[in-house]
């Protein structure tokens, strides 16, 4: 991408970088309360695990369909967002994803799971739109060589609503707007509205900031076809980035109820919710370590200090979310050492990380599904804080090298996320015929896929391992 409007040395954007970054934490908080919505739904419309994850195969179903819409009227017709400008487009996913929230009023209102369904659809479209747009344009608001430093701040605090969420969300759900004891089919009409007017606030408070504009370069709008799809690390790539969004997405989905089950821990909603928030946490704490530790500009010494005080950070901001006592988190600590631990191992290389970190979920998933009790539950929680990586680094290394083709691949990674659609309704075919637990069986192919992914990349784009992705989430 080119730019055609660079801001001079002494125009601030501090303003507009702010609003974006509320923005991506209102995007990773609402995606994240699909993981409070599936219990409720389940219980309110007494469903099956299948049918409960169809909240899931709604709204990341959403991602393929409005992708592929995307990608087809981009082939034949020129790219849409470069046509109307970046903050237009912005702008217009907050709208559409709002009034995805604003559905939710009828679909509680009547008690009907199809509209619930219906409201997600919607809501998943206006999120397509911002996963085309937002992330390119936090990198206009500033110079050059702090786009990346940008990019890693507004998805850490992507990472924050998603860990927040479960806490906040699930109180609201479960407790605040419950009838008594019982679940109440009104429960989300006040939370998704006030979720709309944040949205709709932000979207008013961008359209009166100026920012600025970029479009496609000429060699870029000539692409026709589908000649990314001669590179096989992208082809692999797209295969990658279904497994990694459907795995994560599906475990994050059966937390709440893996926890439930008496050979587990039989927790209740209310207080599986808050183990919940660790899973998405780790992922919080991971991004930020990422970020430090596959900057190339940091010298070793430095990056073992950051990553220490951030990591420790990082923590206590959990610990300050959850409502647990300090001896019911302890054990994530183990976990924070790994993943360092991981870090050091993979050396910095991006492809070398990736297979260390899917070996290590490999390991925790299979650890959940033999065990019972407090160790099955450490094992799935821990899964999160090394997921943390896994998405930039597939991304990155599955466009490495499309020179041209680079935008084209972009947008078939992005279609990918249908596997936070395909995935948990699988699982969830799977929990009704074996159980929560064995269901597990399947992000485990999935971060089998993602290892050797890892160790084809390693051995196939050197180039890439020496330089490195940037830091980030989906």
């Amino acid at each position: 991408m080119s730019n055609i409007q660079t801001p001079s040395s002494g125009q601030r954007y501090v303003v507009p970088l702010i609003t974006l970054t509320i923005l991506f934490f209102m995007w990773g908080f609402i995606t994240c309360m699909n993981d409070i919505l599936i219990p409720y739904l389940k219980q309110l419309f007494s469903l099956s695990f299948f049918e409960s994850m169809l909240v899931q195969f709604c709204f990341f179903g959403a991602y393929f369909i409005g992708s592929l819409i995307y990608f087809v009227v981009s082939s034949k017709w020129g790219d849409p967002v470069n046509k109307i400008g970046y903050k237009k487009s912005i702008i217009a996913g907050i709208i559409l994803s709002a009034v995805g929230c604003v559905l939710f009023w009828p679909a509680a209102t009547t008690s009907l799971y199809g509209l619930f369904l219906t409201a997600l659809f919607v809501l998943g479209l206006g999120f397509t739109i911002l996963q085309i747009t937002a992330n390119a344009y936090v990198s206009l608001l500033g110079p050059e060589d702090g786009a990346s430093s940008r990019l890693n701040m507004t998805q850490a605090f992507n990472a924050l609503g998603t860990t927040i969420a479960p806490v906040l969300g699930g109180h609201l759900i479960f407790e605040f707007f419950a009838d008594g004891d019982s679940i109440s089919p009104q429960a989300t009409r006040i939370p998704y509205l006030i979720f709309a007017i944040i949205l709709l606030l932000v979207a008013v408070f961008i359209s009166t900031v100026k920012l600025p504009s970029f479009e496609s370069s000429d060699e870029e709008k000539d692409v026709k076809g589908l000649g990314a799809l001669k590179f096989t690390h992208l082809r692999l790539g797209v295969l990658g980035i279904f497994c990694y969004v459907g795995a994560e997405v599906a475990i994050g989905s059966f937390i709440i109820s893996f926890l439930e089950q008496e050979q587990i821990m039989g927790f209740t909603e209310s207080i599986s919710k808050n183990y919940l928030s660790l899973y998405w946490g780790g992922a919080m704490i991971g991004r930020f370590l990422g970020a430090i530790y596959l900057n190339h500009n940091i010298d070793f010494g430095k990056k073992l200090i950051y990553m220490v005080g951030m990591a420790t950070l990082v923590f206590l901001l959990i610990f300050s979310l959850v409502d647990l006592t300090f001896s019911q988190v302890s054990f994530f600590l183990v976990f924070i050492v790994l993943n360092l631990l991981g870090f050091l191992i993979g050396k910095a290389a991006p492809a070398r990380t990736l297979a260390i970190f899917a070996g290590i979920n490999v390991l925790l998933l299979i650890s959940s599904i033999v065990n019972t009790g407090a160790y099955a539950m450490y094992s799935i929680l821990g899964i999160g804080i090394f997921n943390s990586i896994m998405f930039s680094n597939i991304y990155t290394l599955s466009i490495a090298g499309l020179g041209k083709y680079t935008s084209q691949g972009s947008s078939l990674l992005v279609m990918a996320i249908l596997g936070g659609a395909i995935v948990p309704v699988i699982q969830g075919a799977l929990a009704d015929q074996l159980g929560v637990q064995l269901s597990l069986i399947l992000p485990v192919v999935c971060y089998v896929y993602i290892f050797g992914f890892g160790i084809y990349c390693s051995k196939k784009l050197k180039h890439v391992e020496q330089t490195g992705p940037v830091a980030g989430g989906h």
